[in-house]
């Protein structure tokens, strides 16, 4: 039996050296935040002056909150083979008008019906779990993961306070298609660790290799 490979995106990179490591060390994806009130905000043109650092096979993925057309016209004309990330209050009217892959992120505060919220995104490629907090975008929390019920109908990116002490946990916990992680392998706000990125992945093999051994 072939066991799942949990896919890997680091997220709010702001550096040629992160993109750098972050390719170095196997992400699947690398995050750029297109949110100007963002310590991790980059401009269009760093944007794509960093995708563009990327080879084939890893994805640059845009995160927006609540932008205007014309900004995610701009992103995906600098990044045109990006996944756009979705982390406001948009609608599916909105997410789909770019006509390009997405991910929808779901604040995950006490009471939400993720089997609802997913009924609402039917074509987004997947869902992305965080921890709620007041206002927008990762606060670097840890959400109580027997809040997700089990048949979600799309992909699961597991987001929230992740870091390599406790991803581990949490693949084999949520089993998710991917993990997200930001804060947890920074040295500071959009400065981040090398070191850092490369145990998150190894930890994320790692998790993986224990869920397979146990299949066998």
């Amino acid at each position: 039996m072939s066991s799942h490979r949990t896919r890997i995106k680091i997220c709010g990179l702001t550096r040629e050296e992160d993109v750098d490591a972050a390719v170095a060390a196997g992400a699947d994806a690398v995050g750029f935040v297109l949110y100007e009130r963002s310590p991790r905000h980059v401009s269009i043109a760093r944007l794509a002056a960093l995708a563009k650092r990327l080879p084939p096979f890893v994805t640059p993925v845009c995160l927006f909150v609540n932008a205007s057309p014309d900004l995610i016209d701009e992103a995906v004309a600098a990044a045109p083979n990006a996944l756009l990330q979705f982390h406001g209050d948009e609608g599916r009217e909105q997410c789909e008008q770019p006509g390009r892959p997405y991910l929808r992120a779901v604040r995950m505060a006490p009471g939400v019906d993720l089997l609802d919220f997913a009924s609402g995104f039917p074509s987004a490629a997947g869902l992305l779990l965080d921890a709620f907090v007041e206002g927008y975008g990762g606060g670097g929390k840890v959400f109580d993961w027997s809040q997700i019920p089990s048949g979600v109908p799309l992909p699961v990116v597991l987001s929230g306070g992740l870091n390599p002490a406790n991803v581990i946990d949490g693949v084999m916990h949520v089993r998710p298609w991917a993990v997200d992680v930001s804060s947890g392998v920074e040295q500071a706000k959009g400065i981040k660790d090398a070191v850092l990125i490369r145990r998150f992945c190894e930890a994320v093999r790692e998790a993986d290799a224990r869920i397979a051994n146990a299949m066998t």
